[in-house]
Formats: structure tokens, sequence, C-alpha cells
């Protein structure tokens, strides 16, 4: 195990049978029998480390699903279904730590400003980013004037909405998360995506462009 693996993993142990954080970076690497160097070679605060293990595991939920085979076959509305069930599948591995993070505030509050998030959120939204621009090369997503710069911050608030929904699933096996993860993605793309209003504008605009051809 590397040395940022093994921090993190021992992090999580300490704060899951302690209910939280070290005293210091001194004791905790002490206990561990390294360098406090070592930490500050990977990490600049216990804070930042969250910050990071959220983020890791997002980045493995990322890896796992733009390796399948057949990814680059998925559309954009695919794409990011996979990824979501993927993300679950390796938050239920952490869910213990999800929980301590989680219940360090109000859960709306979390949510809304947590910190702990932030190097997640810029993947996400690198991530997303990257899924809009494949849409709009595929007509799967709408370059509409003034909403589609909103896009990426829309698809992460349903981030949040999943996470959120998770969280608080008491079903076994987490299961009704997968129907909300469908509904979500469905519903976003239905939204960003063509609809009959795009169709009504777009017919419209070829009448006004070829006015004269089309005049009675």
């Amino acid at each position: 195990m590397e040395t940022k693996e093994q921090l993190q993993h021992s992090y999580i142990i300490y704060v899951l049978e302690h209910g939280r954080q070290p005293v210091s970076v001194f004791a905790f690497t002490k206990q561990l029998g390294m360098a406090e160097t070592e930490f500050y070679a990977h990490f600049n605060s216990f804070d930042n480390l969250e910050q990071q293990i959220w983020k890791d595991i997002f980045d493995k939920a990322r890896l796992r699903t733009e390796s399948q085979e057949v990814f680059e076959q998925y559309s954009v509305r695919e794409k990011l279904l996979s990824l979501y069930y993927i993300w679950v599948e390796e938050l239920k591995l952490q869910r213990s730590f999800a929980l301590y993070a989680v219940n360090k505030q109000p859960l709306k509050q979390f949510m809304a400003t947590s910190a702990d998030l932030f190097l997640f959120k810029k993947a996400f939204k690198e991530f997303a980013e990257e899924l809009l621009r494949e849409g709009r090369a595929t007509s799967e997503v709408m370059n509409r004037p003034f909403l589609a710069e909103r896009y990426p911050d829309a698809l992460w608030r349903q981030t949040l909405f999943i996470l959120n929904f998770w969280i608080k699933d008491p079903s076994q096996q987490f299961e009704q998360t997968d129907v909300a993860i469908e509904k979500a993605v469905n519903t976003a793309f239905d939204l960003i995506g063509k609809t009959p209003l795009d169709t009504l504008f777009d017919f419209a605009k070829f009448i006004f462009q070829n006015r004269q051809s089309t005049r009675f």
C-alpha cells in the first residue's frame, strides 16, 4: 500500500473509531510510525485529506466507468448513468466514512456548503463538461443561450441529490437509489436534450430564413 493510501486508510479507521479527527498530524503519524513530513507530502491538513477521499472515490468510479469496453459506444445519457451506478458502488465501500463526514453537520448544510466536497465537485464538473461537449456534438444536448452554461451546475446539483438520496435510502442493497439515478438522469436529459419547443423554434427559424420561398 502506498503512503497516500495508507494515510487515508488509517485516517478512516481512526475517525470511525473515535468519531473525530486526530488531535494533531504529529500524534497521528507518530501512531503510524512514520515521519510527520510524510503526511505533508500528500496532504496539508486533515480537512484536505477528507476532501481527497471524496475525490478519490469519484476518480475510481470514473476510471472504472471509462474502462468498460462498451463505454465509447454509449450515448452521453448512458455514460452518465453508468458513472452514477459505479460511483454509488464505490460509495458503498466507504459508507461508514460517508456517514461520519455527513453527520459532522446538518445534512442540508453539508450538501450546500461543506468544503469536504470541494475537490470532488471540481473533478465531477470537469467530467460533466466533457460529456456536455460530446452531447452538443451529437445533438443529445441542446446549446441553449444563457442556459447551456448552467448545465454543469445543474448536473452537480443532481449529483448532490443522488448522494442525499443514497445517504437516506432505507431499502435493502440501496436498490431505490438505482431507481432515483435512472429517473434523475432521464429527467435531466429530457430537459437539456431536444424537446418539441426546440423543434418548433427550428421550424420558425427556417421559415424566417426562407420567408420569400414560404410566402403564399
